[in-house]
């Protein structure tokens, strides 16, 4: 028994330990950033990733951020709150994403600069959406809709879908009669 323990014991303390790499991305808010491998120091045994929005008047900025962390650091995690939207994955927003905490709207987000247009859709609190959302700001153009159902942020909703089979025959009609 003896033999055990101190072998036991010996594999313990001789035993190489193996430092935590974790994925690291800054946000910049200029694009997607480029993931890059973090050893990890002894005080951070987590790997840990955030999204903060930002709100600068009408205009929304999403910052995704990957690295280390600290165990105290990671306590904070918000259940979902049942609200469903759909989200973007690159060019693909048909993803669904589970809404958190306050997030009690849908929002569908579109910017345009230069031509380019790009859309981002996710889950927000009502805050956000009260105000003006659409503003045209020298060659950016900005369009925000929110909205209250679940997954009511899709390219276009029922009623309008519904209103558009109905015009399409219309205009038939009153063109080629």
């Amino acid at each position: 028994m003896k033999l055990l323990v101190t072998l036991a014991l010996a594999c313990a303390l001789f035993s190489k330990v193996y430092p935590l790499d974790c994925y690291e991305c800054k946000p910049t808010g200029a694009g997607p950033c480029s993931q890059t491998t973090k050893t990890c120091p002894a005080s951070q045994t987590e790997c840990g990733s955030g999204t903060v929005v930002l709100s600068a008047g009408e205009i929304l900025t999403e910052l995704r951020g990957k690295s280390c962390a600290a165990p105290a650091e990671c306590h904070c995690l918000v259940p979902p709150n049942g609200k469903k939207c759909f989200t973007c994955v690159g060019d693909d927003c048909t993803s669904t994403l589970q809404c958190i905490g306050p997030e009690d709207r849908c929002i569908k987000s579109s910017v345009t600069v230069n031509g380019q247009k790009v859309t981002k859709k996710g889950c927000v609190s009502k805050t956000i959406c009260s105000g003006s959302l659409n503003s045209q700001l020298g060659a950016i153009a900005v369009d925000l809709s929110c909205c209250e159902g679940d997954m009511c942020n899709n390219a276009l909703r029922i009623g309008q879908s519904i209103l558009f089979l109905l015009l399409v025959p219309l205009a038939s009609f009153i063109l080629f009669n």
